[in-house]
């Protein structure tokens, strides 16, 4: 199972990346867990800081914008 946060205060881009993340991996069969994460120090921690940022088992695999849905697929691929 990976483990996949998306950082970002709740604004519309980072609600589309965590229903973009939510779907692709239903879709593909990957099971992860999924996780919002909101608050700002735990933010920076990763040194992200223009939102939304994702984060694959504790590696950040983007930051800002809306990910394409060809790179989240890239990202579940077996």
């Amino acid at each position: 199972m990976l483990n996949v946060k998306v950082l970002g205060g709740g604004c519309t881009n980072c609600k589309a990346t965590y229903k973009l993340i939510e779907d692709v991996a239903r879709e593909k069969g990957t099971d992860i867990d999924l996780e919002k994460v909101e608050d700002i120090q735990n933010i920076i921690s990763y040194d992200i800081m223009s939102t939304p940022g994702v984060v694959i088992d504790e590696t950040v695999v983007h930051r800002g914008g809306v990910p394409s849905r060809k790179q989240v697929e890239d990202w579940f691929s077996n």
